[in-house]
């Protein structure tokens, strides 16, 4: 299975861009993994929220393969434990699907569209954090979820 992690936008903050460089090599140990960033909206100021989140996702969907599952990291979606993250991947990769994409909207989150094409939603946490601090956030998360999977010393139950 190629695991993806996909977002809108650069990041701009140098020690978050650290923490996702860091976790994405630590993933990438694991299984086939790629970043995929889609560029910020040219003129995005001049834009109204619901123009804005309809351009991005009409480049969100052009950018999913048509053969693999599509989960949203969203405030309103299904709440797990590192542990039920790590069943979660396991189930995923034993199921035979080629390809996962875990993806970050931009700041006003999802399109309907965009939301029409997922197989679900996940939330990290009830707390609101920045678009960009959930990249490197939810990475540390795949990462303990293969360590845990793989029995590694990383996460203390």
């Amino acid at each position: 299975m190629r695991l993806t992690f996909t977002y809108i936008g650069k990041t701009d903050l140098t020690f978050i861009e650290q923490g996702i460089t860091m976790y994405s090599e630590r993933v990438a140990r694991y299984t086939p993994f790629r970043m995929q960033i889609i560029p910020d909206i040219k003129n995005r100021k001049n834009l109204a929220e619901t123009e804005q989140k309809q351009k991005e996702g009409q480049s969100l969907l052009s950018s999913f393969a048509d053969s693999e599952e599509v989960w949203l990291l969203d405030e309103k979606g299904l709440e797990m434990s590192s542990v039920e993250l790590s069943e979660f991947l396991q189930k995923k990769m034993n199921s035979g699907i080629k390809g996962l994409n875990f993806v970050v909207g931009g700041p006003y989150g999802f399109s309907d569209a965009v939301y029409s094409r997922a197989n679900g939603k996940i939330s990290l946490s009830k707390m609101t954090f920045s678009h960009q601090m959930v990249r490197m956030f939810f990475l540390e998360q795949l990462y303990r979820a293969f360590t845990i999977i793989k029995g590694e010393p990383y996460h203390h139950r």
